[in-house]
């Protein structure tokens, strides 16, 4: 094997790279663990990283790069896909500053972030796999790191137990994509996405319960119906920075590498895979809908809100079309700006408060009306309204499913996006109309909670306005396709 072929993985290696780099730093520059005196901060020095990388995934030359035999591909839609992911990486580090001078999290601090990142890293593995044992080895990478962070707060009971029904059902869910992969190795003789199409067979019903199976693993890792059990009390027990990373990151690889692996390996299951989303998506959006009213915790809303997003999400795999490719990665970054804002605003009224109610956001307005601003804002993109950034995202998205022939699905998404505005308003009704006894008192955010605030607005505001951002990726999105 020619291990100059390692240099071709540009992003990785960029990104392990600074994974090095934090571990030394960590290791040198914070403090005594044994005495439990901290030295130094190491929060700046992330963040710092973070954007040198991202900036360089994003503006790298767009080439396509194939290397070992084609286990790994690099094309310009995936080095995009990581930039993004990037981008809500940086915001979570800047939403986690706050939390981070906790003094019980400042002696530890070094493990969030490289734990964080090796999650980041192994998503990259997954969004560039070409042969099911990258794939494999990206998704634990992805998967195992998550659960200590979900239990980074170790002392806390719901933390534990959150992190607990977290692996647990990372487990059974990997043992069902795993088992699923050994079908398709037994029947296809291969595990390379590109050679195993031709070995399919639409009358075999081993590879259909692979099919089958393998939605099975990444549906818990998207959070859909019915694989989004651990999903409400996992966010609530897990620290808030972390929820955040969990519902947005983790979950925009996943969408991602699915469309990838059922219009690489599964074509020719293409009318069984769209049957088995037909009925996941309503289902996903509809119960997450009717979930989501009921519900008072911020944490477990947001649980309930990302359940519905990830339905629609998924519809742009209806049908295996390029303009479903690119309103999946539109929406992506859409939801990304969207959900990261308020979860920044949730993040830094509960470190200032530790309310984390909705009925403890009664006044927001008049006590701190420029966050009950950037969260209306936000919570109109999640809704869909227009003009802003979410508005779009689910029209092309609507489109793409609609061009694709499934007219149904997207009337229902339709008739269920009014109800998903209505529970958003609920929380822009406690903001501006509702009053409180002892509201959340005003305070001035921090510098770093300011820049991931300024950043998620402007992707609100701007993504859907600037057209070229959906064009841009269109123009990437039929290299992808076989």
């Amino acid at each position: 094997m020619d291990y100059s072929q390692f240099l071709n993985m540009h992003d990785e290696l960029s990104l392990l790279a600074v994974i090095v780099i934090l571990f030394l730093a960590d290791l040198f520059i914070c403090g005594d663990r044994k005495s439990g005196v901290p030295a130094k901060s190491l929060s700046v020095l992330p963040v710092v990283l973070i954007a040198i990388q991202t900036v360089y995934v994003l503006l790298a030359p767009k080439t396509g790069t194939t290397t070992f035999g084609g286990m790994y591909q690099l094309t310009p839609m995936m080095s995009i896909v990581k930039g993004i992911l990037n981008v809500g990486t940086l915001i979570v580090f800047l939403m986690a500053h706050e939390w981070m001078k906790r003094p019980e999290n400042k002696i530890k601090q070094g493990e969030f972030y490289l734990l964080t990142l090796c999650t980041l890293l192994g998503m990259y593995f997954m969004i560039s796999a070409g042969h099911f044992l990258m794939f494999f080895i990206g998704l634990e990478l992805a998967s195992v790191p998550m659960t200590a962070l979900v239990a980074y707060t170790k002392k806390n009971q719901e933390s534990a137990e959150a992190s607990a029904k977290y692996i647990l059902t990372a487990l059974f869910s990997s043992a069902l994509l795993l088992y699923g992969i050994s079908l398709l190795y037994g029947t296809c003789g291969t595990l390379y996405f590109d050679d195993m199409a031709v070995h399919l067979d639409t009358s075999n019903l081993v590879q259909l319960m692979a099919l089958v199976f393998f939605i099975s693993g990444l549906g818990f890792k998207i959070s859909l119906v019915p694989f989004h059990l651990w999903t409400a009390d996992t966010y609530q027990g897990a620290p808030t920075p972390v929820t955040a990373y969990l519902s947005v990151i983790s979950k925009g690889s996943a969408a991602f590498v699915l469309f990838i692996v059922l219009i690489k390996v599964f074509a020719p299951f293409i009318d069984n895979w769209n049957q088995i989303f037909f009925w996941i998506i309503i289902i996903s959006i509809t119960l997450a809908n009717i979930f989501a009213i009921r519900q008072n915790n911020m944490k477990r809303f947001m649980a309930f809100s990302a359940i519905s997003q990830a339905g629609y999400v998924v519809m742009g795999v209806m049908g295996g079309t390029a303009e479903g490719m690119t309103a999946i990665v539109y929406y992506i970054f859409v939801y990304l700006v969207a959900n990261l804002g308020i979860f920044v605003i949730m993040n830094i009224i509960e470190q200032r408060s530790g309310k984390i109610n909705i009925s403890d956001y009664d006044a927001l307005y008049d006590t701190n009306p420029k966050l009950a601003f950037i969260m209306t804002l936000c919570l109109f993109s999640l809704a869909g309204i227009p003009p802003f950034a979410g508005f779009f995202s689910k029209f092309f998205m609507f489109m793409a499913a609609f061009k694709a022939g499934f007219h149904l699905l997207v009337f229902i998404a339709l008739v269920n996006t009014v109800i998903s505005l209505y529970y958003y308003l609920l929380i822009v009704k406690a903001m501006y109309i509702k009053k409180n006894d002892s509201p959340v008192l005003s305070f001035r955010s921090d510098a770093y909670t300011r820049i991931g605030l300024v950043l998620c607005t402007i992707g609100v505001v701007f993504a859907g306005i600037l057209s070229g951002v959906y064009q841009y990726l269109d123009t990437f999105a039929y290299g992808l396709l076989p």
